[in-house]
């Protein structure tokens, strides 16, 4: 099953679309490493539970996971543009709250703020899929691949603009002039960024007649056995990356490093989230997908070997990289996946279900990350210890729906 019908020779359009997606990646995308850099460390400037840090961003995920539907239906009626543009509406929004809560002090508004961004964080997990909206099935693996690594650029650009936020206004407040500026520069990014959408040539989904089929419902859809692999492989990789990636920053500062390290940090995981991009489509022509998936479990179980081995300051940024990697490898897999396993027509309800269940996983990991970290050992060290080994059940459950998938006879029926 294929989600469009595009022949090589529209490719024209579609590359002309990823061109944009890819620049809306790197702009608009560039929020979310000073975002998940700073969320934590102002979380835990701001409450005085140490358990609640990183309940920003864990709002932030939740604000993505109640977005995905309604985004979704916003797209399937009005068009990608209607979508993204209220995406950046809403990442704006979440940065004005959020710089009003660092100013005022208070962490009720600055997780208000949190929850707004989310609806930017939903608007660019739909990048990719609106990259493979007008692409070829031979095109599409690499069309999704290309705008992932568009992130390549945010996650230079980011921590950059995180460092020239930090001390951008002078207060007396600590938090003030350690976060405030990073804000002001999200707002700025979702103003500047919007205007690319104007670029975008993805036609609206015709209004379906009467006598169109009407789809598979969403039990039906996750019923099928690739589908129900996608979505559980996507869960599991995007999961464990944030449950990782949003204890590193208070990790590293907590292991006796500066902030700016932790910035660092978090550079080189985004980094090599959208590096492989680059030939991530092509390996899963080559190899298949299932094989690449595979590859990025794999990966990901190596990260946090390597984080659990120790805490020099090595062990992180290794540490770090492979997850980046791993996650690439499995959600890129994932994504490419689910784009060919359902219909045109029921594109606006698999994509917003599969986001509403990918970042209620997320949302689950974001909120189990923090608890992990400062809450289940006396010292930074013990807390990033229960971070990584919570990983392995979860990588368990994904690679044992892999190999159920690969192994089940191809003769059976589509659902289960």
């Amino acid at each position: 099953m294929t989600d469009m019908t595009a022949s090589p020779a529209d490719n024209a359009k579609a590359k002309r679309n990823v061109a944009v997606l890819v620049l809306a990646q790197a702009i608009l995308g560039a929020q979310m490493p000073m975002i998940f850099t700073v969320g934590g460390l102002a979380g835990q400037a701001l409450t005085t539970n140490p358990c609640f840090a990183t309940l920003p961003i864990s709002l932030i995920v939740l604000g993505s996971m109640l977005s995905a539907t309604p985004l979704s239906a916003l797209m399937q009626k009005h068009g990608r543009r209607a979508g993204f543009w209220a995406g950046a509406t809403g990442g704006a929004l979440g940065g004005i709250i959020c710089f009003t809560g660092l100013y005022l002090g208070s962490f009720p508004i600055f997780l208000i703020g949190s929850l707004c961004t989310g609806m930017y964080m939903s608007a660019q997990g739909f990048y990719r899929f609106a990259a493979a909206d007008t692409a070829s099935d031979d095109f599409r693996p690499k069309a999704i691949s290309y705008v992932m690594a568009g992130g390549l650029i945010s996650a230079f650009l980011g921590p950059q603009l995180g460092k020239l936020g930090n001390g951008l206004i002078d207060s007396p407040s600590a938090v003030v002039s350690s976060f405030a500026g990073i804000y002001l520069f999200v707002i700025l990014l979702n103003v500047l960024g919007s205007g690319l959408f104007l670029l975008l040539d993805i036609p609206k989904p015709p209004v379906p007649s009467l006598d169109a089929p009407r789809g598979r419902t969403r039990l039906e859809l996750l019923k099928t056995p690739r589908i129900a692999v996608a979505v559980i492989c996507a869960m599991v990789s995007y999961a464990l990356m944030n449950l990782v990636m949003t204890s590193t920053p208070l990790a590293v500062v907590g292991c006796g490093f500066e902030q700016n390290t932790a910035a660092d940090v978090v550079s080189a995981h985004v980094v090599a989230m959208f590096l492989p991009s680059f030939f991530t489509g092509q390996m899963i022509a080559k190899f298949g997908v299932e094989k690449i998936m595979a590859t990025g479990l794999v990966i990901l179980a190596g990260a946090g070997a390597v984080a659990l081995s120790g805490v020099a300051l090595e062990n992180f940024f290794i540490a770090l990289v492979l997850l980046g990697i791993g996650w690439n490898f499995g959600f890129i897999g994932a994504t490419t996946m689910l784009a060919g396993a359902h219909e045109a027509h029921e594109r606006g309800r698999m994509q917003g279900l599969n986001d509403l269940l990918v970042f209620g996983g997320v949302t689950f990991a974001s909120l189990s990350s923090g608890g992990l970290m400062n809450c289940s050992g006396g010292t930074a060290q013990e807390g990033w210890t229960a971070v990584n080994l919570a990983m392995a059940p979860f990588l368990v459950l994904a690679g044992g729906a892999l190999i159920w998938l690969v192994l089940r006879p191809k003769d059976e029926p589509t659902t289960v």
